[in-house]
């Protein structure tokens, strides 16, 4: 049983002793190497077992074989890959050093050689992608009598990206994805139909500034929440400026955060919404005064102000939402 890459030549077979793999991942650009932090509370986010290959990629994105995979790939029982974890803080055994070397030379350097997970309530070990690379060059080529053929093949089919590559395909992750508006589109599953019918609330009618935000580099999320800012200035507004006379009187509506904002254990939050027939002035408000009257770009100097956001971030939002003032001639 096999199964199948979308090649960028004819395809090559990965030779395993027990299976066979025909992979051939293509080409892609470099990418910067992060040393693994096997002290972080990691889970699995993508787990497959491909021909009895255990693979997978941990939540910082880092991708993975278990020890039966590894050893698979190399041409070696699971129990030289175990022993190989077992002196991996032994710089003396020339082994580990040479393997560590191997993984030097690329700038990564790890406390462990694998990293262990509970995942189903198992215990995974889970051998990094550049970890496995540097033990299937020394397979490959600086085992001496003990190096193998299948991991000299393997490893020509596998260096570089392609491991990581071919991991990341089996599983079905795409590491380009960005996880920046997750905390926005959380909070928006919870509260878009949260207003009674016949009202708006401002969060809902914030979707501008916070994508501008989040685009500029924001981190939307419990810090920064730019909706409540925008709701206690135009409630300001609403009553200073007795708009219930025109429009109706606002209701209360209860608005929830989501599990990862600390707000949540206050849930639900009490907030204002307004009646539909004000929408329209409460637009222009938000265009004239909130955004180009200079409120929106105070709340962002006080989030620089205090650490909570980059000055190059609140540069970039401004820019995008505030146009340029015309100078007089």
């Amino acid at each position: 049983m096999s199964f199948e890459l979308p090649p960028k030549k004819p395809t090559e077979e990965i030779s395993l002793r027990a299976n066979k793999i025909k992979v051939l991942a293509p080409r892609i650009g470099s990418k910067e190497i992060t040393p693994v932090q096997s002290s972080l509370p990691l889970g699995i986010e993508k787990i497959a077992d491909v021909n009895g290959i255990g693979m997978g990629v941990l939540s910082d994105g880092t991708p993975y074989l278990n020890q039966r995979g590894l050893a698979a790939l190399c041409g070696v029982q699971n129990a030289h890959i175990g022993t190989i974890s077992g002196q991996w803080g032994d710089d003396d055994k020339p082994r580990i050093k040479l393997i560590k070397t191997t993984l030097a030379k690329a700038g990564y350097r790890s406390p462990s050689a694998h990293i262990e997970v509970i995942h189903g309530g198992q215990l995974q070990y889970c051998y990094p992608a550049e970890i496995c690379l540097a033990v299937l060059e020394y397979y490959a080529f600086d085992a001496g009598t003990n190096c193998q053929p299948e991991a000299r093949d393997n490893f020509r089919l596998l260096a570089g990206s392609k491991l990581r590559e071919m991991i990341f395909r089996q599983v079905g992750y795409d590491p380009t994805r960005s996880k920046k508006f997750d905390k926005w589109h959380e909070r928006i599953s919870l509260n878009f139909q949260s207003a009674p019918k016949g009202f708006f609330h401002v969060f809902n009618e914030a979707h501008t500034l916070i994508y501008e935000l989040i685009v500029a580099g924001a981190d939307i999320g419990e810090k920064n929440v730019v909706d409540i800012s925008i709701g206690q200035h135009w409630s300001k507004h609403w009553c200073d400026n007795e708009l219930e006379a025109i429009y109706g009187e606002r209701e209360k509506y209860p608005h929830h955060y989501p599990d990862s904002h600390p707000q949540s254990k206050s849930n639900p939050q009490e907030s204002w919404c307004y009646p539909l027939a004000a929408l329209g002035a409460y637009r222009e408000w938000l265009q004239d005064i909130y955004i180009e009257g200079g409120k929106f770009s105070n709340y962002l100097k006080g989030k620089v102000s205090r650490g909570e956001l980059a000055p190059s971030v609140a540069q970039l939002a401004v820019s995008a939402l505030v146009p340029p003032q015309l100078t007089a001639r």
